[in-house]
């Protein structure tokens, strides 16, 4: 059953052209200045906090038996503390235990999750790497399986040692110089005039989707590369208030290889796919020269053909919130960052 999919070399290359890129280019690049459409931020620190409500979950179709199979993590809230500053940022999520948010262990299991980005703002270019790991998922759908099961009384049927990982990048570049992508998605800048821009951003991630149970072991590893042009405008508010809207359709490839083992014999399967995405959302904030909030809305739904009967989806319509401060750096991060932008702000 193949929910994940594959490992290629070509990693590597995307690997190493992005450090390059990075090295040669990036730290070289000065923060954009104050125009009359955009006020830059970078010369602040930003801290915020994020929770969010997206699952990952998956769904797993057999038209011919019309059968289907819902795997999801049991984690209902995920918070995400990031930094930024000057062309750098970083952030790091989690499931908060002082929120209760998987109070329900006892039907449920335990989930785990643990997310860690980078990202690097380089004039029109934004870079990404992050790492994601979830462990524990249960079947939704308990009841398709076991139909004396109880809702609410009976725990669901589990996959304890079920984990996906996933190690991706992504290069984004935003077309219209008087739009700013960097205002919606990491409030480092505020953008003062409605405008709207087209991004296109390539995505590429090498991933694992590994079970290991007690008659059952399966590990599928994949490639994933998807090309996604998207289409944002902000309607500036009054008083510092902002709404944006986002639509993003894309295409992309999944290079898989699943390995199994059934009765001691071991299965080995390479297949490509190809995958199609829609995703789309709305952004309300906040912004002044120190405080920062909102609320973002978000949906998403990326499917594929196993076969002529059998299709993996994953949809996905969820909310967070966001608050965050800017600050004046010390004056020795000024100084440590001072060769890499070119700014002179240590005396000031």
């Amino acid at each position: 059953m193949a929910f994940y999919t594959n490992f290629c070399p070509s990693i590597h290359y995307f690997a190493g052209c992005t450090i390059l890129f990075l090295f040669g280019y990036g730290f070289n690049c000065n923060a954009q200045n104050d125009t009359v459409a955009l006020i830059n931020y970078s010369d602040k620190i930003i801290v915020k906090a994020n929770i969010d409500t997206r699952n990952d979950a998956f769904f797993y179709r057999n038209k011919e038996e019309n059968t289907r199979l819902h795997l999801k993590p049991n984690t209902r809230y995920r918070l995400f503390l990031s930094l930024d500053y000057e062309f750098l940022g970083v952030s790091v999520g989690f499931v908060p235990k002082f929120l209760d948010a998987n109070n329900d262990e006892n039907l449920k299991g335990e989930s785990t999750f643990s997310d860690y980005q980078f990202r690097f703002f380089l004039g029109k270019w934004v870079q990404g790497l992050h790492y994601r790991k979830i462990s524990g998922y249960y079947i939704r759908n308990t009841k398709d399986f076991a139909p004396n099961w109880i809702k609410g009384t009976d725990p669901y049927l589990q996959f304890n040692n079920l984990f996906s990982e996933v190690f991706g990048m992504s290069t984004s570049y935003v077309f219209n110089p008087n739009f700013s992508y960097r205002n919606i998605v990491y409030q480092n800048e505020w953008q003062k005039i409605s405008s709207g821009s087209l991004i296109g951003s390539l995505h590429y991630d090498y991933s694992i989707f590994d079970l290991n149970e007690e008659e059952i072991i399966s590990r599928e590893k994949f490639f994933n590369v998807r090309l996604e042009p998207a289409y944002y405008y902000t309607f500036v508010l009054r008083d510092n208030w902002f709404l944006s809207a986002n639509m993003s359709p894309s295409l992309g490839l999944r290079f898989s290889k699943t390995e199994s083992e059934v009765d001691s014999n071991p299965i080995i399967e390479n297949n490509t796919y190809i995958v199609r995405r829609l995703a789309g959302g709305l952004n309300v904030g906040y912004s002044s020269k120190r405080v920062i909030y909102g609320l973002n809305f978000t949906f998403s739904a990326d499917w594929y053909n196993e076969d002529k009967v059998s299709s993996t989806e994953n949809d996905q319509l969820y909310g967070s919130v966001y608050i965050g401060y800017r600050f004046d750096p010390p004056k020795f991060v000024q100084k440590i960052f001072k060769p890499l932008t070119g700014r002179n702000t240590i005396d000031q």
